[in-house]
This record gives structure tokens, sequence and C-alpha cells, in this order.
């Protein structure tokens, strides 16, 4: 991994699904051949570990320790940067994974919400946020935005209103919302080294005509060799082919959830198309239907057929 400060993070980012034994339990064993799978097979350098994707809220404070070492380790010399979701409803727990994720060499960390006890304004929400960032000051720090899954309905843009006064180790925002005007008036803010990363995946070409510096997102794990071809597209100015790929991406995804699209069947559907043992999600999300994702699976293959 590459020196954390100054290092504006760029381009995709895949947020990890946690691998799981049969029985529930993390499955470190998976965590090396999961990276060898992003980089070599989808050309995806960063990752977002412990975030939703991830399951971080049904993980247990020691389980999200184990798994960001085991992540930053297997990482090492391997990828650009590992960013660590340290969020949690509680405070001092956030604060712990924080301090955690500096001593085992992470790039970044990032916080979302509390949502059980709700921020009301921007400003309570700044100040968890710098809390959190206060215990470990030497890492480029990140607000996740995510208002579908918290409820706090606070605007991103009000979030960042000062925040590189609070917080000088502020680095940027996963935008992970619908709301487009916000992401603008988000980007329209940022400072030069700020990373805007966004993480709709289904609306990706649409944030980088906004300015987004990057994305997150969980389909980054097994369409990401095609979304960096998306991303090229953009960038040389070919916003036909762009476009192209970026209705590939929503058909697969309507067609997903309309057979019905959660967690557990996105999950799944990355099991069967990178080959990976990531195991059933933990309760309350319920396991995928094995029909349900090898149905996706073959969607997935009649828009993106397997290189021969």
């Amino acid at each position: 991994m590459a020196p954390a400060v100054g290092k504006k993070l760029t381009g995709l980012v895949a947020a990890t699904f946690t691998p799981f034994t049969p029985e529930g339990e993390i499955n470190l064993s998976e965590i090396g051949p999961y990276v060898d799978y992003l980089t070599t097979k989808q050309g995806v350098k960063n990752i977002f570990v412990n975030g939703t994707t991830g399951e971080s809220m049904s993980l247990s404070v020691a389980e999200r320790k184990t798994l960001a070492e085991q992540w930053c380790q297997k990482a090492k010399g391997k990828m650009e940067q590992v960013i660590v979701h340290v969020g949690c409803m509680c405070l001092k727990d956030s604060q712990e994974l924080a301090r955690h994720a500096a001593e085992v060499g992470a790039d970044g960390i990032a916080v979302i919400s509390p949502s059980f006890f709700k921020p009301r304004t921007a400003d309570a929400l700044r100040t968890f946020l710098q809390e959190v960032a206060s215990v470990a000051p030497t890492l480029p720090f990140y607000y996740y935005h995510l208002p579908a899954f918290t409820g706090v309905n606070v605007q991103a843009r009000d979030v960042l209103e000062g925040i590189e006064k609070l917080i000088p180790s502020f680095m940027g925002v996963k935008f992970s919302g619908s709301d487009l005007m916000d992401f603008g008036q988000c980007v329209s803010y940022s400072q030069p080294h700020w990373s805007l990363l966004y993480g709709v995946d289904e609306q990706l070409l649409a944030a980088l005509v906004m300015g987004a510096n990057g994305a997150v997102g969980s389909t980054y794990n097994y369409v990401g060799s095609h979304v960096n071809q998306l991303m090229s597209a953009y960038e040389k100015g070919d916003i036909s082919q762009a476009r192209t790929i970026q209705f590939k991406v929503q058909d697969l995804l309507c067609y997903a959830i309309k057979l019905g699209f959660d967690l557990g069947v996105n999950k799944q559907v990355m099991s069967e198309v990178s080959g990976l043992y990531l195991g059933p999600p933990r309760l309350p999300v319920l396991p995928c239907p094995p029909a349900l994702a090898l149905s996706i699976k073959q969607k997935y293959h009649s828009l993106f057929p397997p290189d021969h």
C-alpha cells in the first residue's frame, strides 16, 4: 500500500464482502485469494472494507479488528489503498476501531452516521465525525454518506461546511446517495486534495460528469474490469462507449432487483462469478436461494461475455 498521507484516492474502490464459514464465523483464509482476484481479474487496486457490503453493523468490534488487520496485511504490496470503515452506533467503539486501523496500516478511515440515535443537524454529525477522527489524526478521513440506510437526511454539502477546520485529516466523501444536486454541491465546495467518491453504481457516469474522482461500490467486485473501461472511455471523451457500459450495469441490476436483490443475493452472485467461497450473510439477512444467484450470473455473462 502506498503512503497514506497526501495520496489522493481515485478510480475504482471495491466495497468488499466479508467471507464467512458455513457456520457463520469470519473466514480469514479467503481474504488473500480475494485480494488477488480483485487485482488480477478485475483490475481493482483499492478496497473499502467493513462497510455496508462487508456487513459491518452485524460484526463485533473484535471481528472488525481482525478483518481490518487481515485485509491490510494481504493487500500490502498488491493494492494501492485500503480504507477501513470504522463507523458504529457507539462513539467509543468507532474510536477504538479508528485507533486500531492506524496501528495495522490502513490508508484511511471512513465513518457513517449513527442511525439509532440520529444526529438531527449537520453540526451534530460533524461533531461526531470530529471525535472519531481526532483519535487517529494522521489517517486520511472520509465521511460515508448513506441516507437511505441511516435515515439521516442531512445534506452531505451541509456536513462539509467548514469540516476541514474541525478535521485537518479530512480527505473526502463516499457519497452513496442518489441526490446528484447534493453531490454536485459537494464537488463544487471540495478542496483540490479531497476525493469525491460516488457510491451508486448504476449512476456512476452521471456522477463522473458532475466531477466524481472515483467510485466505491459492491458491484465493482465482479464488474470492476468493465467499469474501469467505462471510466477510461469517459476520460477519453468517448461518452457513447461509457454510456453503453453504464447501461449494461443498469440492465444487470434491473434484472437482479426484479428477482429480489439484497446483500445476501449480491454476496452469492460474487461467489458464483469469482469462484471464491464467501459463505452466507449473517442474520437478519437471509441466504440467497442458489437458483436466484445462478440466474443473475447467467444474465451477467450474457451482458459481459467471459474472455476465452
